[in-house]
């Protein structure tokens, strides 16, 4: 299938987890399409990005090892993900990634998450804090962080600070996630 077939299959895309699950197991048995899947998610203007973000979100879910050989791709073009249903799938892939590689359990993302896809997640879920998102994205972020922040000793203090500031400001889900994660650094200190 080639990108432009993808990309007008992607039409029939809906909420449905039924069409979501559908097209997501169609890549997990066709790999060459996940590139073309990553490919039209990052037409960050596009209507049917965000269809892209569902379906590869929904791969990651099944089998996060899926996304290994396009981490390089992944994490470089996720800042510029911009609209609002695409935006929430490419959190919560984050935070797939932050907890397979903090897991206890071996796996591939554990030896393939460099540095340079941590850091970029990271800045991402930071960008996602602090920009005007809905609570999900935000959500899925102060998991992520909370996650990978273990391995930099800035990441904790930055992220009390976001919260603390924000708590007020934001709805119920937010302020149960954010004490939650909270309670969590506390913890770890």
């Amino acid at each position: 299938m080639t990108t432009a077939e993808l990309y007008k299959e992607l039409n029939y895309v809906n909420h449905s987890r039924e069409k979501r699950m559908y097209y997501a197991n169609l890549l997990i048995k066709n790999p060459d399409l996940i590139p073309k899947t990553i490919e039209i998610l990052f037409r960050v203007d596009d209507k049917i990005s965000p269809r892209a973000a569902w379906i590869l979100e929904f791969m990651c879910s099944t089998n996060i090892e899926t996304i290994v050989p396009y981490l390089d791709s992944f994490t470089d073009g996720m800042k510029d993900v911009h609209l609002d249903p695409a935006v929430r799938p490419v959190a919560k892939i984050c935070e797939l990634l932050a907890n397979a590689y903090t897991s206890k359990e071996d796996n591939k993302i554990k030896t393939h998450l460099t540095e340079t896809h941590k850091e970029r997640i990271i800045e991402t879920c930071f960008d996602y804090m602090i920009n005007d998102e809905k609570v999900a994205p935000k959500a899925y972020s102060m998991s992520t962080l909370f996650l990978l922040g273990r391995d930099y000793d800035w990441v904790y203090p930055e992220l009390t600070l976001i919260l603390k500031r924000d708590f007020s400001l934001q709805s119920a889900a937010f302020k149960a996630r954010a004490r939650h994660i909270l309670k969590k650094i506390k913890k770890s200190n």
